[in-house]
């Protein structure tokens, strides 16, 4: 009965995406039979949702469009997925929208069951904001990130496997601190209990966390919060690329946009030299189009060839 009741809930996930499933297809995502799944819809049906049949040959099936819904059901990994977006917003992505974004977040999370309540507000309430663009890159498994955000949490010693920037994989014993959402990755900030310092870790290249059931009391961090930490750590590594741009734009209104990523110094009432550093030159490609202004690249060359491409793209587009 419980594993019917869970493909039942991954089959309602599946109709509210909105879009139309062919039965054949519908049938080898939930692993059963076609006879199965027009079963489970019919289940879906007593249960007060509008599902749609078609017949025939590409028969299949929808929610109908504009039907009032139950109340929606989400499974794990689109809870967490839903709390990071929304955390996001709230932290200003997008103009206009973060103080909705809060109330949605909490409202969410308030209607939400006591399981995946306890994940998602410790992954929210856990995590240190860091700047624009605060969504997690694809391939972190969301499992892990609420692992490592419960334990930091409930102040509870972490194992994990780690994998270095050269390959190198070592097993870590240690104290989690918080989440850091910096620059389209996650940082774990956490006390190295091997190597008796602070440290922090790409939340991308860990794997298997698992709370040892041992509780900690919180250590000094050597910085003013978990943010400042990953910034200075991510400072004292080598980078790729020194950008240095001319833009025609007051520097103020440089640094309020793209400041905290760069380093901006006045040339007169109306120009301004940005510089950075970055291991890929896509971000700072992205930063000069934020700016809103005419730029002339000094330096690195391939920063032209880079703006070119994009460019060509979003002509063709």
């Amino acid at each position: 009965m419980a594993n019917t009741s869970t493909r039942t809930l991954r089959l309602l996930s599946l109709l509210q995406t909105h879009r139309y499933w062919p039965g054949t297809e519908l049938a080898e995502r939930l692993g059963v039979s076609v006879r199965t799944l027009r079963r489970d819809i019919d289940r879906l049906r007593e249960l007060g949702y509008p599902v749609e049949a078609h017949r025939g040959v590409d028969g299949g099936y929808e929610l109908a469009a504009g039907a009032a819904l139950p109340p929606l059901v989400i499974d794990d990994e689109e809870a967490v997925a839903l709390a990071v977006g929304l955390q996001a917003a709230a932290q200003g992505a997008v103009e206009g929208i973060a103080e909705s974004s809060v109330r949605v977040l909490a409202k969410v999370v308030q209607v939400m069951p006591a399981r995946l309540r306890r994940r998602v507000d410790a992954l929210r309430t856990m995590t240190v904001p860091a700047g624009w663009d605060g969504s997690a890159r694809a391939g972190i498994e969301p499992g892990v990130l609420t692992a490592v955000a419960l334990a930091c949490r409930d102040g509870e010693q972490l194992r994990f496997s780690y994998t270095a920037a050269d390959g190198r994989r070592t097993d870590r014993h240690t104290e989690p601190h918080r989440l850091v959402c910096l620059g389209r990755r996650w940082y774990l900030v956490a006390y190295d209990l091997t190597r008796h310092d602070w440290r922090s870790f790409r939340v991308d290249r860990l794997t298997s966390p698992h709370g040892t059931g041992s509780r900690f009391r919180p250590r000094d961090l050597p910085a003013a919060d978990a943010a400042e930490f990953v910034r200075a750590g991510l400072d004292n590594l080598p980078r790729s690329y020194r950008v240095e741009v001319l833009v025609d734009a007051p520097a103020a209104t440089v640094r309020e946009r793209i400041g905290r990523w760069s380093t901006v110094e006045e040339i007169d009432a109306e120009r301004c030299r940005v510089r950075m550093t970055a291991d890929s030159l896509d971000w700072p490609t992205m930063a000069l189009g934020v700016i809103g202004a005419d730029f002339r690249v000094l330096d690195p060359p391939e920063l032209l060839e880079q703006i070119h491409n994009w460019g060509a793209r979003f002509t063709r587009a």
